[in-house]
């Protein structure tokens, strides 16, 4: 009994000393997207600031595939120490676990939340050309001429698909999905005249939309946006319910210790705060957000249950 009370406790200090000491290395940030997109510039925005703060490297690793499972077993195989970290969205945490029929890794036990770092809020877009002067035209002539009007999405199962998915079920509308490969080849072909619409967060339909390439009609975030502030929030139109963005966070291998989970989270969250850091963000258009473990834990909760059931209720599989 002696024993394994020494165990214990020789187990809860090393913990303890592993925690104040950490980082002690070079941490290793995986991305499951291609560099050059917003999961990217996020990581490595808080990345080169964050690395500054613990004196260590902060090595950013793109590891793309699978609608971003391959990077999620990959971390989830890794060493539960708080030197991998992997940024997730919500295609990874909520999406995917009902899209898929069976994954690789499982985002309630393999994984452990750190913080959410920001939000991408999508934003209902339509071509300079289309025709559509408003949101509520938009609806109006959907809803007029069912199957009529097809929109483009960054990939199915992706944010801005479900997005345009919620907006279908909460006005009664009936339109054809076109998936692409990522948002820039939808977009483009909403700019061409080949698509009349899409759903897109403004970090990828920023430049398009100032460029008046595109006509922004509506934003599914609870507020207008500082960068649009006349464009309507869905709410504002009477769709409360039509709230949407890319969420996107840090996780960690789920037998991280929880001292370690904590010394990340006050980590990532200060150089999230960090002014500049701040700024880019804003800029790039995220809005920075930076909570605790439980804070995003209970996030994910939430917004499981919300868009499982939409996608349980429109027999949505990736299967």
């Amino acid at each position: 009994m002696k024993k394994c009370i020494a165990v214990i406790l020789s187990l809860a200090a090393a913990a303890s000393t592993s925690a104040q000491t950490f980082p002690a290395k070079p941490i290793r940030w995986i991305v499951p997207y291609a560099a050059g997109g917003g999961s990217d510039f996020l990581a490595r925005t808080v990345a080169q600031t964050l690395s500054t703060q613990v004196a260590q490297p902060v090595l950013v690793d793109n590891k793309p595939g699978g609608n971003t499972a391959l990077a999620a077993a990959e971390t989830a195989r890794a060493p539960a120490d708080g030197y991998t970290i992997l940024s997730a969205d919500n295609g990874t945490l909520v999406f995917n676990p009902a899209l898929y029929k069976s994954l690789s890794y499982s985002p309630t036990k393999d994984l452990a939340p750190v913080t959410l770092m920001g939000k991408f809020p999508m934003i209902l877009v339509v071509g300079a050309n289309s025709g559509f002067a408003s949101a509520k035209d938009f609806i109006a002539q959907a809803r007029a001429k069912p199957g009529g009007i097809n929109y483009a999405s960054a990939g199915a199962g992706s944010p801005h698909h479900l997005a345009m998915e919620l907006l279908k079920v909460e006005a009664k509308l009936f339109m054809v999905h076109v998936p692409y490969r990522g948002a820039a080849p939808a977009l483009a072909d909403v700019v061409g005249g080949q698509l009349p619409a899409m759903m897109v967060d403004l970090a990828a339909g920023s430049g398009f939309i100032k460029g008046g390439k595109v006509r922004a009609l509506a934003v599914a975030n609870p507020t207008r946006l500082p960068q649009l502030p006349d464009v309507p929030t869905f709410a504002e139109l009477g769709y409360k319910n039509v709230e949407a963005a890319a969420l996107v966070g840090v996780v960690v291998p789920s037998a991280t210790p929880s001292e370690v989970v904590n010394t990340l989270n006050r980590q990532i969250v200060a150089a999230i705060n960090e002014p500049s850091v701040r700024t880019r963000m804003v800029d790039f258009g995220v809005e920075p957000v930076g909570n605790t473990p439980a804070q995003y834990t209970e996030l994910l909760k939430n917004e499981t249950v919300r868009w499982h059931k939409l996608i349980r209720d429109l027999k949505i599989t990736l299967d």
